[in-house]
């Protein structure tokens, strides 16, 4: 070989070597992965999507239909429904959407999901009132127990989310139709995504997701403020100020659909006297939880409905405070002298439950403690975990807090049902009320919306004049998350949160 040729031959030697090294697999430059850290007030022992919402939040599973932020319902994993009747239901099922596991969605899975979704929550049974289903493709056929004009918008309940039903550890890793797939789940303390690229609406944004709980608030905020989250929900509203002025996170407030109340137990004789329970509605401070507990984060309380729902009717005007309260109290065959009540010639004893999950909760129930102290009341508080089915199952409290989603479906009709029919599966008040059943009962049946709004509207009088519950605020929708976190949404439903738009910028 000439002298030539050997250079030749080594510079091309060495542009191979070069190539080879460029495209050897250690020295690839990849893009970051995109993560995010969402932390929630409320933790979950289970995330079984027929018990549990958290799921939906995560987006892990989907419904059949979907609120839209004007309240109204759009199809979803269904893409159109009909009834001549308000009783046989047409659903068409979305087609070419699969589980996280590649199954294809179809009538009879959708049908075998909600027969398993109705067989371990009795108050999705209870809401979707079915009596039959059959499937043929991508069409399932419904029937209900009566006509159910609203049938539609009940779907949009959170249990009724849609699961592989062969699925074994429906618990710990149920597996759906929505952009984010369960890696691992820890009861109590956070649930870990991934993303799902079959997703049928686009892969998401996000390649990985952790939704973590901590029933702190002060923690919750720590948590970004620290960097180690990246969206808390319903941080301290104390610290609002602090979370302004700092320049590296944004703040929305969002009226929410809840409803904070006193729950006024009716087993107990003394609860059963609607003077009691009117003289109670008298003595709470609603100014003080909005004002001074809440920051001003809330919209004062007429009865369970925000105002601009157009089946509210226009309540009488409230009076409260302790003057008003110690009539009513008299009215209620209590003894009144010198500004204190007995009963019998002995003082009375109250125990009050709440929970901690809502910060303003535990602060209220002493402030409620101090001001009924003052008439010689004693109220005994008591944090209680598993809070909703301590007071489903429990008789021994008297007064409960509480903040239940007054208005899901964008209807009034679920209220109703699930909080004043004798079985209702927030009906923690125990409440038994023969007229309110026969108009809930009427109000089912009806499918014309005017009279519908009338007989709601009929149904929050009497709620109003019989005084079931002290309801206090309409508190609004507090969250507080990092300027690199993009499209975002905090919704009045507080149903779906970790969307596959969601998405945070690259490092």
């Amino acid at each position: 070989m000439n002298k030539h040729k050997a250079v030749q031959t080594l510079c091309m030697l060495l542009v191979f070597l070069l190539l080879a090294a460029c495209s050897s697999p250690q020295k690839e430059q990849t893009a970051p992965k995109k993560k995010l850290t969402f932390l929630f007030n409320f933790a979950s022992q289970t995330i079984d999507p027929s018990l549990d919402y958290t799921p939906l939040r995560a987006g892990v599973v989907e419904t059949l239909v979907k609120l839209d932020e004007s309240l109204q319902i759009k199809p979803w994993l269904a893409t159109k429904w009909s009834s001549n009747d308000s009783q046989n239901w047409n659903f068409q099922i979305r087609e070419g959407v699969t589980f996280q596991n590649g199954k294809s969605l179809t009538g009879e899975t959708v049908k075998e999901s909600l027969m398993r979704s109705m067989e371990l929550n009795p108050g999705v049974r209870q809401v979707l009132k079915i009596k039959s289903m059959e499937a043929s493709g991508q069409t399932l056929r419904v029937v209900t127990e009566e006509p159910f004009p609203q049938f539609p918008s009940e779907l949009v309940h959170p249990n009724t989310a849609i699961s592989d039903p062969t699925t074994k550890e429906q618990d710990q890793k149920p597996i759906g139709t929505g952009p984010f797939q369960v890696e691992s789940f820890t009861a109590g303390t956070s649930l870990s995504l991934v993303r799902y690229n079959g997703y049928w609406n686009g892969p998401a944004k996000l390649d990985q997701a952790v939704f973590a709980f901590n029933e702190d608030a002060n923690a919750r905020l720590s948590a970004i403020l620290s960097g180690d989250a990246d969206i808390v929900y319903r941080p301290p509203v104390e610290s609002m100020e602090k979370m302004k002025s700092n320049p590296r996170l944004a703040l929305d407030s969002v009226v929410s659909l809840r409803t904070h109340e006193l729950i006024f137990n009716t087993e107990k004789p003394l609860f059963q006297n609607i003077y009691f329970r009117k003289a109670f509605n008298a003595m709470v401070n609603r100014e003080e939880l909005k004002d001074s507990i809440m920051g001003g984060q809330a919209t004062l309380a007429n009865g369970p409905f925000l105002p601009n729902f157009p089946f509210v009717p226009n309540y009488p005007t409230r009076v409260t405070g302790t003057a008003e309260a110690l009539k009513l109290f008299q009215k209620a065959g209590l003894q009144v002298e010198n500004g204190k009540v007995t009963q019998a010639g002995k003082p009375l004893t109250l125990k009050l439950v709440t929970y901690a999950s809502r910060a303003e909760f535990p602060i209220f129930s002493q402030a409620l403690q101090s001001e009924v102290s003052q008439l010689g009341i004693r109220i005994q508080i008591e944090q209680i975990e598993n809070y909703e089915d301590y007071l489903m199952k429990n008789s021994d409290w008297d007064l409960g807090m509480y903040s239940p989603l007054i208005a899901p479906r964008g209807d009034a009709s679920y209220f109703l049902n699930v909080s004043f029919l004798p079985d209702g599966s927030l009906n923690y008040g125990k409440i038994k009320d023969k007229t309110m059943e026969k108009m809930i009962d009427q109000l089912d049946q009806t499918v014309d919306s005017s009279k519908r709004n009338e007989l709601i509207s009929q149904a929050l009088n009497r709620i109003n004049q019989q005084t079931y519950y002290a309801y206090l605020v309409h508190p609004n929708n507090l969250v507080v998350y990092k300027n690199s976190v993009k499209n975002w949404v905090t919704s009045k439903s507080e149903y779906y949160m970790l969307t596959n738009q969601l998405d945070v910028e690259s490092k």
